[in-house]
């Protein structure tokens, strides 16, 4: 049988133009009749897996996945809710990459344009972790994820704008809102809760005392916490992403060089002074460790142990020589899964004397170049061995090492709190480290916003089940404060309560829609874009939030970097939402499905390959 030529794709896009401006007319007749005289073949509704954690792990990420999925169903695409538990959440976006659509926080959260480095630049792509877990590939973010890093003052400040303008047009992920993070503590025990936000280690160790020469002692040197993630007591691997929420324990255990002051400064911590040179467009850091610096089992940390560090994070498998660093990953090296970004940054680390470490940048301003020095030092003595394909029963796991897979039960850190106990699911114990230089009596330096070390002796950390149950053990002094934020809806009870203070503050780690780039329909550009038009950000916040958020359309709101034309002023600047009060304009919503090149066929919207 002889077949008539086919339509070029030109006339093909031509005729299926009319198509989907005609659908609303058409017969399913007619449909099936412009099929034959274009050669066209059925084609597949779009469909849309939303992942979240149910609504008792994260109540607002479930809530905006179950809102997406109205607004996304509204416009003709077959979306539904796949509720996971955190660490497999975690697992499916950020190890195996097998995933459309993820609602949550994005941790850590992006605080300087450097930040959006290892979050999307290209040469990412096929690394596990936080490092572009959405397999965007686009030139020009490139080239000013690269250029950031090497200008300085307004120069930077003209790429990073140009940076986030691109990224609010093609969208590889979309961030939504700021939550206020809420938390209750009481105050008959400790006092200064509100020194320091307390999503970082700094906020409890600033805390002081509140004695009224009537409580027991032993007990007034306890801290008690109450969180409702279990993974806090399961695993202590400071590399490990699926394990990892928050980096408040890490903080507690583990000491990094330097830590990042409220005006987005790195001084020294771990270290006790630095210098940096800069030739040829590259800095060199020369980092002097303080005195007599011990980790947790007693043996001495010195310089050879930073320097190890970096070797490790660029490579758990050692196969590459001791401090590499190249643009693709070779295929026997192993990247830790977190500070991939931090790593970057350094071309070559070496101990030049016990106390002291030499830092040899790669090309970039010296103030990006010091946010290197916030990742956390680990001991060679401990991870040196765990540079090993990981393995179960004698079975090896390539190309996993054991450095990311354990769980680091018992954690050796330097940190001013160290491990004594866990029961997984359960509970968590820490004790004051005494040989930390904070609690040393002879350590005082005005550079830390920390003097004398903890106010408490013992950190008790107990898993609950709800935010609710969280916030009742606070009011009913079974605990001093929630270490996990309870949402708003426990904010009225914590307010009714005798000796409850709320602490309310404005997190930095914002939720976000990711998108799996890799996997049409998402892989195209102009339908990230039409998709995120169908998310009412302003309805987020109302409705979801109840007012405790603020919505935006950069992971930079809230910074010094955001440019004007990103600024929230009631709508969003870029992607305004189809429709108003969290109700889709459908004819809206298909006519710019239409545009990108989509096709409607009985209300439902067709991949258009």
């Amino acid at each position: 049988m002889v077949q008539s030529p086919e339509p070029s794709s030109l006339k093909r896009r031509e005729l299926l133009g009319v198509a989907g401006t005609a659908g609303l007319a058409a017969t399913s007749g007619c449909m099936r009749r412009l099929r034959s005289i274009t050669g066209w073949q059925s084609r597949s509704q779009v469909s849309m897996g939303i992942r979240a954690v149910p609504a008792d792990a994260d109540p607002y990420a479930f809530r905006i996945a179950r809102s997406l999925a109205e607004w996304f169903q509204a416009a003709g695409i077959d979306a539904s809710v796949e509720p996971l538990s955190e660490e497999q959440l975690l697992r499916s976006v950020l190890l195996d990459h097998d995933f459309e659509v993820f609602v949550g926080q994005l941790s850590p959260g992006v605080q300087d344009p450097d930040g959006l480095y290892q979050l999307l630049h290209s040469r990412y792509v096929d690394e596990a972790g936080w490092q572009n877990p959405f397999g965007y590939a686009n030139l020009s973010v490139d080239e000013d994820l690269e250029a950031q890093r090497t200008e300085k003052d307004d120069a930077r400040r003209e790429v990073a704008s140009s940076l986030q303008e691109t990224l609010a047009r093609t969208q590889p992920f979309s961030t939504v809102a700021f939550p206020e993070d809420a938390r209750a503590a009481r105050r008959t025990r400790f006092a200064n809760w509100s020194a320091g936000a307390l999503d970082s280690s700094f906020g409890y160790l600033q805390l002081e005392r509140a004695t009224d020469g009537e409580e027991d002692a032993a007990a007034e040197s306890t801290l008690r916490g109450i969180v409702t993630d279990t993974r806090v007591t399961e695993n202590l691997n400071p590399l490990s992403v699926e394990f990892r929420r928050s980096g408040v324990m890490m903080d507690f255990l583990y000491d990094a060089l330097g830590y990042v002051t409220e005006d987005g400064n790195v001084e020294p911590w771990l270290a006790d002074a630095w210098t940096f040179s800069v030739t040829e467009a590259n800095p060199t850091a020369t980092v002097s460790l303080r005195d007599g610096l011990t980790w947790h089992d007693g043996e001495a940390l010195t310089a050879r142990d930073v320097a190890f560090t970096f070797s490790l994070l660029d490579d758990t498998n050692g196969s590459a020589g001791e401090n590499p660093q190249s643009a693709e990953p070779e295929p026997d090296r192993v990247p830790a899964p977190r500070f991939r970004g931090l790593s970057s940054l350094v071309d070559r680390v070496y101990a030049k004397d016990p106390e002291t470490v030499v830092f040899e940048f790669v090309e970039s301003a010296p103030n990006v170049a010091a946010s290197a020095l916030t990742a956390p030092v680990l001991p060679e003595h401990v991870w040196a061995e765990r540079r090993t394909e990981a393995s179960v029963s004698g079975v090896e796991f390539g190309p996993a090492t054991e450095a990311i897979v354990t769980d680091n039960v018992p954690p050796i850190g330097s940190g001013p709190l160290q491990f004594v106990r866990n029961n997984p699911g359960e509970t968590l114990v820490l004790e004051r480290f005494e040989d930390h230089f904070l609690t040393r009596e002879d350590a005082t330096d005005a550079q830390t916003p920390v003097q004398g070390g903890p106010a408490f002796d013992r950190l008790e950390v107990r898993v609950v089940a709800s935010n609710a149950t969280a916030t009742q053990f606070v009011v009913d002094d079974e605990a001093d404060v929630t270490m996990t934020s309870v949402g708003a809806k426990n904010v009225p009870q914590i307010g009714r309560a005798d000796d409850a203070e709320l602490l309310v503050s404005r997190s930095n780690i914002p939720y976000v829609v990711g998108y799996n780039v890799r996997r049409p329909p998402l892989s195209n550009s102009r339908f990230r874009n039409t998709l995120v038009h169908l998310i009412d950000k302003a309805a987020i916040v109302d409705q979801v939030f109840d007012g405790y958020a603020d919505p935006a359309a950069s992971a930079l709101a809230g910074t010094e970097w955001l440019p004007d034309s990103l600024e929230w002023n009631g709508e969003n600047p870029v992607t305004p939402f189809l429709g108003a009060d969290g109700e889709v304009n459908v004819e809206r919503a298909r006519a710019a499905f239409r545009d990108a090149g989509f096709m409607y066929e009985d209300g439902e919207l067709l991949h258009n390959d």
